[in-house]
């Protein structure tokens, strides 16, 4: 009986409860598990592993978005993507590529340039291997670009503005107009096709996107531009007096620690700098961290209802955290899988325990909250 008790509560701490205002997971923790996806992305150019990528991104947010307006925007990056995909290809047909191939899949007119445009050609012969080349790295930056989405669909963008350190208010105001623009645009084009089908015009086509272009545009960043100075007439980014003793020490830890965070960064990424880049990447996490909390004294602003990392928000962020340190070391322990050749052309294979690591990405899908049938977090504001 007890056992069964126990067993009882132990299933219900571990189903995720309805979202509420109280319980939803911070911004910031879906913006780390978006990016450690893109980390694990930026490491590959196998395609298996890139379309189980964009796979678990694509579950997560069907599993856990909202009815807000920057929850749409997700289906406008994946479109993004196959564009990017697309480009790259036709790229690669018309200038030609540095990597030989002896497939040849066609010919197009080649056009004379002058001497000194010497390694530049329009047109030529169209090899398959570069094409497959093309194809895997157009692949890889748009797996990038759909994880970026996944973020803006999951996060609320007022809410992570909210979560900023107080050293970095004064830049809070570009930063909301720069998150708001592309969920207000989506919004926009919504609204405006809908208005369109019920008028009886036509939805689609050059002719309807050359119409409703410029209202989107304009509309949307109207829209960005009205939140930023809404927060600015509230008093969002008003510092107090401070010492210059302190402002300089603040600026230098801040800009010492982000640039250590960046070289150590690059240095992880790097094989060549992988002996220094931890150290120096904690270094500058220490540093920027102490920058940060001292600078939060110029803040006069109170923070209203701060969102509070649970266990389920660590949960979230560490599965995207997991995903990059297993792809990053599988680079370094197996490159040639998570790099499939194309001189010559082989199959790419599907690595075994990177593809484990990487559904460790699908964890959000069962910790985070779940949305209500009809959010109205919309209507939320900073």
């Amino acid at each position: 009986m007890t056992r069964s008790t126990g067993t009882a509560r132990l299933h219900r701490a571990l189903l995720a409860p309805e979202a509420t205002r109280s319980n939803a997971l911070p911004a910031g923790a879906w913006w780390l598990w978006a990016l450690g996806l893109a980390t694990a992305a930026s490491r590959t150019t196998n395609p298996l592993l890139l379309g189980l990528l964009v796979g678990v991104a694509g579950y997560v947010v069907a599993a856990r978005r909202t009815d807000a307006p920057w929850a749409r925007s997700y289906g406008a990056f994946i479109k993004l993507g196959l564009f990017v995909v697309g480009v790259r290809l036709v790229f690669s047909v018309f200038l030609g590529s540095p990597i030989p191939g002896t497939h040849t899949v066609f010919t197009l007119p080649e056009v004379p340039l002058p001497d000194w445009a010497q390694g530049v050609r329009i047109g030529g012969r169209v090899t398959a291997e570069q094409l497959v080349f093309a194809l895997y790295d157009g692949a890889k930056l748009a797996t990038l670009l759909i994880c970026v989405g996944a973020a803006n669909s999951l996060a609320n963008p007022a809410r992570l503005l909210k979560s900023l350190p107080g050293a970095l208010y004064e830049a809070g105001v570009a930063v909301v107009v720069a998150m708001t623009f592309a969920p207000n645009m989506v919004a926009d084009v919504v609204r405006l096709r809908t208005a369109r089908r019920l008028r009886g015009r036509a939805t689609g086509g050059v002719g309807a996107v050359l119409q409703i272009g410029l209202p989107v545009l304009e509309g949307a960043l109207e829209r960005s531009v009205a939140v930023a100075a809404s927060m600015d007439a509230r008093g969002y980014g008003r510092t107090a007096q401070v010492p210059p003793a302190v402002r300089l020490t603040t600026n230098a830890l801040t800009l010492g620690g982000l640039l250590g965070v960046c070289a150590g960064t690059y240095g992880l990424l790097a094989v060549q700098g992988a002996v220094y880049g931890l150290p120096l990447l904690l270094a500058g996490l220490v540093a920027a961290m102490a920058g940060l909390r001292l600078g939060g004294r110029r803040s006069v602003r109170t923070r209203y209802r701060p969102d509070r990392w649970g266990v389920r928000a660590w949960l979230v962020a560490g599965s995207g955290a997991v995903v990059a340190a297993a792809m990053i070391w599988a680079g370094s322990a197996d490159p040639a899988a998570l790099r499939p050749g194309v001189v010559p052309l082989t199959a790419p294979v599907l690595p075994l325990w990177p593809a484990a690591a990487v559904l460790a990405g699908l964890l959000p899908a069962v910790v985070a909250p779940v949305p209500p049938p009809n959010s109205r977090t919309s209507k939320e504001q900073p």
